[in-house]
């Protein structure tokens, strides 16, 4: 169990296809715009979202820079990080689209990038699953 002061920095909206995950996420990154003072980040994999964020907001398409994998979105996220010190939140809509439906490497990778990103970032995904069909290593994200 985690003490009450630990602050998470993951967090998974989930939920079956078609149950409004993207538009919550939507308005959470151009609701965070006004009142962050650091980058936002948007990654995807395609273009849906890219018309419907503010523009200050980072656009990132998986497709373009070939990211297929947890491994391979922890590197690319990792290099973000490592080169944009002022990212604040990064928002990821579709993990299972970038990384597969294979949820215990999902919760091997939010463990690695929650230690990666400690308390300096927060990392917000949709992942189109229920919570039963997932593993406690990713569903201790939810929330």
């Amino acid at each position: 169990m985690k003490a009450e002061t630990e602050k998470i920095m993951i967090k998974l909206i989930t939920g079956e296809k078609g149950t409004g995950k993207t538009k919550i996420i939507i308005d959470m990154m151009n609701e965070a715009i006004a009142s962050t003072n650091g980058s936002l980040v948007c990654i995807e994999k395609g273009s849906n979202l890219r018309t419907q964020i503010n523009y200050k907001i980072r656009w990132c398409d998986t497709e373009y820079y070939k990211v297929d994998g947890f491994d391979a979105f922890y590197g690319f996220v990792s290099g973000m990080l490592a080169g944009n010190y002022d990212i604040e939140k990064i928002f990821v809509d579709g993990i299972l689209k970038i990384g597969g439906k294979d949820f215990e490497a999902f919760g091997k990778m939010l463990d690695k990038l929650a230690a990666l990103t400690g308390d300096a970032t927060t990392v917000v995904f949709t992942v189109s699953a229920n919570n039963s069909e997932m593993p406690a290593s990713v569903t201790k994200y939810v929330g």
